[in-house]
């Protein structure tokens, strides 16, 4: 069975997004760049929310990206992609699948096929639904070295509490520290 994984950029006061949305405070150098090619090379397919999935697929394919940041350009680019939304029509990125009705019955399914993991990146409204649901196996939240003072939250709306178990930490010369949990009674 494939797991599903999420990873994000925090902030120590547990922001995904500052006020404005804006990632900027993220704090990437080649040390995070070695280990987010690492990550991709380690899963099948990534897996998104309409809104991150429309600020990737415009990034990563843009001759920008090609030129600054070409190893995880090519990587994101060519990677399969699962991008789950009501309201996309059409997912014209390179590779890309789009479910809209039934989401999380997909979502089962494909999970309990055999084949490399499935990671999330950014996706809020995704992520709190899929770990309502309890389809989450682990969550690599990076915790970078700065407070924004407000945001918005991985986990808006969750309904329930989630007790997680660590499964290890990482810490980086520029002061993210990379933590990794899973669900209680997962295994």
């Amino acid at each position: 069975m494939r797991k599903v994984l999420v990873f994000n950029m925090v902030s120590l006061d547990g922001f995904f997004e500052a006020p404005d949305g804006g990632i900027d405070w993220h704090s990437v150098d080649e040390e995070f760049n070695q280990f987010a090619a690492g990550q991709l090379d380690s899963v099948e397919a990534l897996l998104f929310g309409r809104v991150t999935y429309q600020l990737m697929a415009q990034y990563w394919p843009s001759s920008t990206a090609l030129e600054d940041d070409p190893v995880i350009a090519g990587k994101m680019n060519a990677k399969s992609k699962i991008v789950v939304s009501t309201t996309l029509k059409k997912a014209e990125w390179n590779n890309t699948r789009l479910i809209g009705k039934d989401a999380l019955r997909e979502l089962r399914d494909i999970k309990a096929r055999s084949g490399g993991d499935l990671i999330v990146f950014g996706s809020g409204r995704l992520t709190c639904s899929l770990t309502q649901a309890g389809l989450i196996d682990e969550f690599r939240l990076m915790v970078n070295p700065v407070v924004l003072g407000g945001g918005r939250s991985l986990f808006t709306g969750l309904q329930e509490r989630i007790d997680l178990k660590l499964l290890g930490t990482r810490s980086f010369a520029n002061g993210n520290l990379l933590i990794r949990y899973e669900p209680e009674g997962k295994k």
